[in-house]
């Protein structure tokens, strides 16, 4: 019955979190949205189609788009996926050592909070990211069960570090940087990972250079390319204008005013710089190889700057709090939007017919009262640091792996939060603005991995209780203490006396597994004289 009740407990899951996010796509249909979203279809529908978002993700909105007529497939897509992937990985944490009990239940509360529910039915390519980051860690946590790569793990492993290619430019680098992070732990199949990891981090680069072209798609332009490049240079200008020559200067002002590179050059986001008509794209795309070749210089003779500007840019992934005081400081989460125009106004994106089905469609006027005001209650500035930064997750994600791994004697365990290294060094070298988005991942993984945090702090208070008995029992008794009624040997050889300078004896436990090998005590056992010859009655010979 318990082996019954356990095999029916991930489809229950699942099937408890399809329906809290359903809820949350009825509510919103046909999705959440922003600029970006409507740029996914617009490249498809009226063209060119540029590859400097997700292609794969454009596909996806244009297959529902065409065979439709909306968004809501897409949408209602990435509500299972979630589901799953949240399902697999609450499962593979279980099977590591996780509560069981706890974990399942903080799995299928998760789709309550907004940065899960409402997240999920958002139109962004970060949404699919952040499912196969989620499946990746599942990966790993499987790996850390078995203590083994084994071929399937190797062949998921794989997978979802590639589909992170697909859904985001970073991708390669965070899928590089985990199977780094892996080799590091496992001890076996390394040359195996490395492979496997290296081929999920060039497919992505090589459909984008090789194979998309060939379909008409345009690569991404070089300004979409090197924009956090152009911040930093107008870091450095607003900054340190005293390095800049006047060949720079007419360089800079080809492309924008010397006063958009100044106001601009604030260090948490480049958005004020590249996205304000004042900035012309064509010029800064001609001139993109002047434009690099000012920034290695500054990088060069200015290094802190550079430096400065980028850990600035990336404090989404390391800082646990906005800086609501600086332009660009604050995070970034979700639009409410009622429709395209209000959010990007109108001829902000090139038009095509069936532009309205970016608008809100609620299924179900109730269950969009009632989740509006829940999401609108999250947004709050108040909430931002523990609903919306993923950086404080990122840290409990290794706190919690670290105290596995040392609760269960498994170095494996410290597999489970390589995606979240991955993804948050990946995030902290190049990122554009403080977006939500961009460290989602280690939010989901984080909130999961709380039950094998306490499930470990347990283990490790429950050892030390144990360690510490045994120790008392091994010492004297304090004066005024009952004393235990000695016992009375078969034979009538005096005790020896304690000695306290000899390792106390530890007792088996049965849920403790050794590290060493036992030593076998061959010293033969003292006879008395007067013991007749062979063993007592009721006892097995020794030797």
């Amino acid at each position: 019955m318990a082996r019954d009740s356990r095999s029916r407990a991930p489809l229950a899951t699942f099937l408890i979190i399809q329906a809290v996010l359903g809820c949350w796509w009825a509510a919103f249909y046909p999705g959440l949205f922003s600029r970006d979203s409507v740029l996914y279809l617009s490249h498809t529908v009226a063209g060119p189609w540029v590859s400097d978002h997700s292609v794969v993700y454009d596909a996806l909105l244009w297959l529902s788009f065409t065979g439709t007529g909306d968004l809501g497939a897409v949408t209602f897509l990435q509500t299972t996926a979630m589901a799953g992937a949240l399902t697999y990985l609450a499962q593979s944490l279980k099977a590591l050592g996780a509560p069981r009990l706890l974990t399942t239940a903080v799995a299928v509360l998760m789709p309550l909070a907004p940065p899960v529910g409402a997240f999920t039915v958002t139109l962004w390519k970060d949404v699919p990211f952040t499912i196969c980051a989620v499946a990746a860690a599942g990966v790993c946590a499987r790996v850390a069960a078995r203590r083994a790569v084994t071929g399937p793990a190797l062949l998921g492993l794989a997978a979802s570090l590639a589909a992170l290619g697909l859904f985001r430019a970073n991708g390669f680098l965070v899928a590089s940087v985990a199977v780094l992070g892996l080799m590091a732990v496992v001890r076996t199949a390394r040359v195996r990972l490395l492979v496997a990891g290296g081929l999920a981090a060039a497919l992505p680069l090589v459909l984008s250079t090789m194979v998309f072209p060939r379909f008409g798609i345009t690569p991404a332009s070089n300004t979409y390319v090197y924009h956090t490049a152009y911040g930093d240079i107008a870091v450095a200008y607003r900054e340190h204008p005293e390095l800049f020559t006047d060949r720079d200067r007419a360089l800079m002002e080809s492309v924008a005013p010397l006063t958009r590179w100044r106001e601009g050059g604030t260090c948490y986001t480049v958005n004020p710089l590249i996205w304000r008509r004042d900035f012309s794209w064509t010029q800064a795309d001609a001139r993109a190889g002047e434009l690099l070749s000012l920034w290695r210089r500054l990088l060069v003779s200015d290094p802190a700057t550079i430096v400065s500007a980028r850990l600035c840019r990336g404090s989404i992934a390391w800082r646990p709090v906005q800086d609501e005081a600086a332009v660009g400081g604050g995070t970034y989460r979700l639009s409410l939007r009622p429709n395209a125009d209000t959010y990007v106004g109108p001829g902000k994106v090139a038009d095509f017919p069936g532009r309205s089905v970016y608008s809100l469609r609620p299924l179900s006027m109730g269950l969009n009262d009632l989740t509006d005001r829940w999401l609108t209650s999250a947004l709050a500035p108040r909430h931002d640091w523990a609903l919306w930064r993923g950086a404080s997750w990122a840290y409990l994600c290794y706190v919690s792996v670290a105290l596995a791994a040392w609760a269960l004697r498994n170095r494996y365990a410290l597999a489970v939060a390589a995606v979240v290294a991955g993804q948050q060094l990946a995030v902290l070298a190049n990122i554009s603005a403080q977006d939500f988005r961009y460290m989602a991942a280690p939010i989901l993984v984080g909130v999961l991995l709380v039950p094998l945090l306490l499930g470990s702090v347990a283990r490790l208070l429950a050892e030390l209780v144990r360690t510490r008995g045994r120790r008392l029992r091994g010492t004297p008794a304090q004066p005024g203490t009952a004393q235990p009624e000695p016992v009375v040997p078969l034979l009538s050889e005096p005790e020896p006396e304690d000695d306290p300078t000899e390792p106390l004896p530890e007792t088996a436990d049965e849920t403790d597994e050794p590290t060493e090998p036992l030593e076998e005590d061959t010293a033969p056992m003292p006879v008395p004289p007067e013991a007749v010859p062979g063993a007592p009655p009721g006892r097995e010979q020794d030797g």
